[in-house]
């Protein structure tokens, strides 16, 4: 199928795709990599009269970091997150997610900004960013604003972005020593998508406690989320399998967990358990390690 007759603007600027969307704000949507966008269109589930393509702006590509915090431009690539050396160094767990991200084409032409924009609620940055304790940055006709990460993803295919809003970068704070962290998915073999995806950050004590744990969980609901009480059950405790197995027991709670049909949610559930249990052995490993 083909998607419905559209007006094709290329934006020259941050500032000319701020205008476009004012210009049409009720029937406008901006192209970065398109890899989400342009599939939905064929199926004719968004149809747009007017299609903004910012994916020339350079100016919204590459990581950088400036003191404690890391920022990366809302239009890199996942291929750049995959490879980028301060990634690498400093947060770890992009680059292992962005690996992870469809295939080959998608990863050369999807976006940072386009996924964390469409809030699919199986796509895998939404977890990452959020044990990241990441801020989210939106420009607007009336300025920059800060979103944090646990405020930005409210609901279905929904975020706090306003529909005259783009964002431009995500920051990142560094996290300090001794910090271990990871990305774990089952996946749809089909798609990619995940069936279930948990991003784990584990920060250990001096004593060899866990100082700070925090866990994203992606797939599960309608939407990404933080196990905040999985994180509250090992924050001051050991980090043996027992203590992990046993704080995962509450990893769906509050979730509204899918049932389609890619997986009941019997199956949900289990797998958010097991694959929380799995990532935080992992973070606590390499936090011990690191």
């Amino acid at each position: 199928m083909h998607p419905t007759p559209f007006t094709y603007h290329r934006a020259g600027s941050v500032a000319e795709a701020l205008a476009l969307l004012q210009q049409y704000p009720d029937d406008g949507k901006l192209l970065a990599g398109g890899q989400s966008l342009l599939p939905v269109m064929k199926l004719r589930l968004a149809q747009p009269a007017h299609l903004i393509d910012i994916s020339r702006l350079d100016e919204l590509r590459g990581v950088r970091r400036d003191g404690d915090t890391i920022h990366v431009g809302a239009l890199t690539t996942h291929r750049a997150l995959e490879r980028d050396e301060i990634l690498r160094e400093f947060c770890p767990i992009l680059p292992e997610a962005a690996h992870l991200v469809g295939d080959q084409q998608v990863r050369n032409l999807g976006t940072l900004g386009g996924v964390l924009a469409h809030a699919d609620p199986a796509a895998d940055y939404p977890a990452s960013i959020l044990a990241l304790d990441a801020e989210i940055i939106a420009r607007g006709p009336n300025g920059e604003r800060v979103i944090a990460a646990q405020e930005c993803f409210v609901g279905f295919l929904t975020t706090a972005l306003q529909s005259d809003e783009l964002i431009t970068e995500v920051r990142i704070p560094t996290q300090p020593a001794r910090t271990g962290m990871t990305y774990q998915k089952v996946a749809n073999q089909a798609s990619g998508y995940a069936v279930v995806g948990v991003a784990a950050l584990v920060t250990l004590a001096e004593d060899g406690t866990i100082a700070t744990a925090r866990v994203g969980i992606t797939g599960a609901g309608d939407r990404a989320v933080r196990a905040t009480a999985v994180e509250s059950a090992l924050t001051g405790a050991q980090p043996d399998e027992a203590t992990i197995r046993a704080a995962v027991d509450s990893a769906t709670e509050g979730i509204d967990l899918l049932d389609d049909h890619t997986a009941p949610q019997s199956y949900r559930d289990r797998v958010t358990r097991n694959v929380t249990r799995r990532a935080l052995m992992v973070a606590a490993e390499r936090a011990a390690t690191g």
